[in-house]
């Protein structure tokens, strides 16, 4: 183990269903049986958000605001607060934009979770936002959707089930800790859930997508190089 790199580490340690089994390998064959039995990774990832209930939430005395890390790799983008806008688009019948002042009138929820990283470490945070089932509801995506795409003011790409989308945790936030937001992990908007890893929960959000298929070399900034898709706890 000592001998892996990052990579091959998260390759084989494969967080969900046959990933955990076939992620390590990297070999030809065992790269085309991977890429075979992917539909069934996700979809037994979907089953398994749609049978479990909420989360168990924590107390508030546990929150260490210290404890969630903001990775060095990350290149802050500068977003004007006042231009900026939410594009929520793709197979929905209604293709909208919403400003801060818009979101922060829709229905407020506030969740205190863990946030847990793949490098090993995890943090107890509040977060505070927007349902994304609340802005489903707005777009409605059309029958045939399964994926939400997510795009950031970074560049960073994501991509979810639509099942984990939905889930009454899975916030999009602009609060944290009670206060605003910080910059630095991912103002104006992020996401938060208790049921993806770390790197599943983009920052800097600016754009949402329902797709029925993801489109190629579109899975997401680590899974393109390697990170299990589904990313769930």
């Amino acid at each position: 183990m000592n001998q892996l790199n990052r990579r091959q580490a998260i390759q084989l340690l494969g967080m969900s269903s046959i990933g955990y089994f076939l992620g390590s390998c990297t070999n030809d064959l065992t790269t085309q049986v991977g890429n075979l039995s992917e539909p069934l990774n996700q979809s037994f990832g979907e089953l398994l958000v749609r049978s479990q209930g909420l989360i168990p939430e924590f107390s508030a005395s546990v929150i260490d605001p210290k404890a969630l890390l903001i990775n060095t790799y990350d290149l802050t983008p500068k977003i004007d607060p006042i231009d900026y806008k939410l594009v929520i688009d793709g197979e929905v019948k209604f293709p909208t934009e919403l400003n801060l002042f818009n979101l922060k009138k829709l229905p407020f929820a506030s969740m205190i979770m863990q946030h847990v990283c793949v490098e090993g470490w995890a943090a107890i945070v509040q977060w505070g936002g927007i349902r994304l089932r609340d802005l489903a509801q707005i777009v409605q995506p059309k029958a045939g959707v399964r994926y939400v795409l997510f795009g950031s003011a970074d560049k960073y790409t994501d991509s979810w089930d639509l099942a984990s989308a939905l889930h009454p945790q899975t916030l999009l936030a602009y609060q944290m800790n009670g206060q605003p937001l910080p910059v630095e992990n991912g103002a104006p908007l992020r996401l938060a859930a208790p049921i993806k890893l770390g790197y599943k929960q983009s920052k800097w959000v600016t754009k949402i997508s329902f797709v029925s298929q993801i489109p190629q070399g579109g899975k997401g900034y680590w899974e393109e190089q390697g990170y299990e898709w589904f990313g769930g706890i």
